[in-house]
């Protein structure tokens, strides 16, 4: 019962910030060219919820609302709030059936985010620099191996550069990050990164490669190939996002015995709607 609350609890301003959303049109935004993404599709980006407003002296605060639907009947809701301009915090939480029939497997525990940013993005350098820890992994979780089929980032440290003009509007993003669900002799440091390009203000691209040098060796689930992700995200509405992403390109997977034979990490597809909206 107490987890079915905690997703309710992270679905449910959803359903209200659409409804505040259509009485107040101040908090419109109407492309995507007026911030930078703060997650690409699995990976952290360097950038804040704020910092569109980082010249202002009191910059409004946001949230940030996503629901993710995954294969397996999967689920997540989540929640993120930006504390200050250079602070942000998040909760999430879900499991598998959660869509379907059968028990629902629920998560062993929320995610929860936080990230701080500790150096502004300036023309031409630096890029923005931000250092963060994330324990929402993504794909079942895995009780005998204690861990997601995608593990968590955990504690990272991320870079961001992002070119804006007339013609273009491109992201480019990387990092190192260590994750709490290494195991064994399996506890490397991982490698990722990343893009995005914003076309039209309401269609943008995403792209991200996480090198799993973490999840290689003879009792991971990958199989050194790391994971490949591409999205396309379409401003459907005034605050609304829809996300449709393509997972696991590369596959990069193992047929673990504790599997029963079946090959994981799964290649799926997976939806995701996001809303944003000022506090």
């Amino acid at each position: 019962m107490i987890k079915k609350i905690i997703l309710f609890v992270l679905i449910f301003p959803t359903i209200w910030v659409a409804n505040l959303c259509a009485q107040n049109d101040y908090y419109d935004f109407e492309s995507f060219s007026q911030f930078s993404p703060i997650n690409l599709i699995d990976k952290p980006t360097a950038n804040i919820l704020t910092e569109e407003s980082e010249r202002d002296e009191k910059p409004p605060k946001y949230f940030h609302l996503s629901l993710r639907v995954y294969n397996l009947g999967g689920m997540i809701g989540g929640i993120t709030v930006g504390l200050t301009r250079h602070l942000m915090f998040g909760v999430s939480y879900g499991g598998q059936n959660v869509i379907g029939e059968g028990n629902v497997e629920w998560n062993q525990s929320p995610g929860i985010q936080i990230r701080y940013k500790l150096i502004s993005e300036t023309y031409p350098f630096p890029p923005a620099i931000s250092i963060g820890y994330n324990s929402q992994g993504y794909g079942a979780y895995l009780p005998t191996e204690k861990r997601y089929e995608i593990k968590s980032t955990g504690l990272y440290l991320v870079a961001s550069k992002n070119y804006s003009n007339v013609m273009l509007n491109l992201g480019f993003h990387g990092g190192f990050n260590f994750s709490p669900e290494n195991k064994g002799g399996d506890k490397d440091l991982n490698i990722f990164m990343g893009a995005h390009l914003i076309m039209e203000d309401e269609l943008a691209l995403i792209w991200e490669y996480d090198l799993a040098t973490n999840d290689n060796d003879e009792h991971s689930l990958g199989s050194g190939k790391g994971y490949m992700n591409a999205a396309v995200r379409w401003l459907f509405a005034n605050r609304l996002i829809l996300e449709f992403s393509v997972k696991n390109f590369l596959r990069n997977k193992k047929d673990p015995e504790n599997t029963n034979g079946e090959a994981i990490p799964h290649s799926n597809r997976e939806l995701k709607i996001i809303y944003r909206q000022h506090l």
